[in-house]
């Protein structure tokens, strides 16, 4: 039975679906792909997060996740992460963090 993916997975996921004697069929993607690709895993990710709020330990392991997939845009992109350290503290500055927990509202 084949089950339809085109998606971005792990490194590992092929030798797993081969352990479970399946075939995977994939192919390597450009560099611009990749990028597009990162980017729609990040969603997935974060979605996972939001799913995960009720339960503590699989919202430190979705986390955990979408760390791996911003590691990974970093390193493609070329980034260095104090850079993006910086820009963070300067965002922060500006604009402040989340440690208020404001909760906008409405404005007039």
């Amino acid at each position: 039975m084949r089950k339809e993916y085109h998606k971005l997975v792990r490194d590992r996921i092929p030798e797993i679906v081969r352990a479970d004697h399946l075939t995977p069929t994939t192919r390597i993607l450009e560099d611009h792909e990749y990028v597009v690709e990162l980017c729609r895993k990040l969603i997935e990710e974060a979605k996972e997060v939001g799913g995960a709020q009720a339960d503590a330990k699989e919202l430190v392991k979705e986390i955990g996740d979408m760390y791996e997939v911003i590691d990974a845009l970093i390193a493609q992109l070329g980034v260095d992460r104090e850079e993006i350290t910086k820009l963070q503290a300067e965002r922060r500055e500006k604009r402040g963090g989340f440690s208020k927990k404001i909760f906008l509202e409405h404005v007039e």
